[in-house]
């Protein structure tokens, strides 16, 4: 079970965050329902939670001299091809500061929300991301690619708080076993520990139920589960703590892992895995 010394975040010494998404045909999909409304595709869905945390991580970092670099940004994806999926003037960057997040919105969306009374308010929301769903589960590639960023990003940051790699799928991967790859960014880190490595399974099926941060594989359906749970780090105390606050007492031995996540538990699983400690 790995453990970690304390480091705080500062703008001196930052953090990473590296989103790993599934982006195959099969992200397409129905996922779940949103306010009533037609149900959301799984791509929807994750660009929405992740356009949302992107916006709480800036306003996190946001002081009054402006948004400081406490963290370093990653989003890959995987499916028609394998790389960054930032759009606009942060096309094609890898590792991006928060700041520069900041100041490179895509987009805002307008959604009307009720007030009560018969009145509503238009708020607008930012955009980093948009949903893609083509081609297939090319999730190794997409790992050695991480891998490569985040080894990089460890040598440049050796005294920086561990990186946290999010890999978000719905199926297995199509062009080999994933479990070197998995394993090789677990081996990854900085002098103050190792990365911590979250698999987030989506839900193909609306009837299945979701498995949160389990400590054993007992109760994992299939060797391919087992696999996600296996390769996912322990969690560590500051997430436990994270999770207990959500209403979710873990043990020690909880693993960064959970199965067929319903949009909820996907939410919930980005929260417990990139929530801020201290910033300096």
């Amino acid at each position: 079970m790995s453990r970690y010394i304390n480091s705080d975040i500062t703008r001196y010494t930052p953090s990473c965050f590296c989103f790993i998404l599934d982006q195959s045909s099969s992200m397409a999909e129905p996922y779940g329902e949103r306010d009533g409304q037609l149900p959301v595709t799984k791509a929807e869905a994750v660009a929405m939670a992740l356009n949302n945390l992107l916006r709480n991580l800036i306003l996190s970092c946001s002081k009054s001299d402006g948004v400081r670099d406490y963290f370093e940004i990653a989003v890959l994806g995987y499916g028609a091809e394998v790389g960054p999926v930032w759009q606009g003037a942060l096309r094609g960057q890898e590792l991006v500061p928060i700041s520069q997040v900041a100041d490179n919105v895509l987009r805002l969306d307008e959604h009307q929300i009720s007030l009560g009374n018969g009145t509503t308010e238009t708020i607008r929301t930012p955009v980093w991301i948009t949903p893609q769903a083509h081609g297939s589960t090319t999730m190794c590639a997409a790992l050695q690619y991480a891998h490569d960023i985040i080894s990089l990003w460890s040598g440049r940051n050796p005294s920086s708080h561990p990186p946290v790699i999010v890999h978000i799928t719905d199926g297995e991967a199509t062009d080999g076993d994933p479990a070197p790859h998995l394993e090789a960014l677990t081996s990854l880190g900085t002098g103050n520990g190792r990365a911590t490595l979250f698999n987030v399974h989506l839900s193909s099926r609306r009837t299945a139920s979701p498995l949160s941060f389990p400590d054993q594989s007992a109760e994992l359906p299939d060797p391919y589960a087992r696999l996600l749970f296996d390769k996912a780090s322990y969690l560590t105390p500051y997430m436990r703590t994270v999770a207990w606050e959500n209403g979710l007492p873990l043990t020690e031995a909880a693993r960064a892992f959970v199965l067929n996540a319903d949009p909820s538990l996907l939410v919930l699983a980005l929260e417990i895995g990139t929530r801020p400690g201290r910033l300096w």
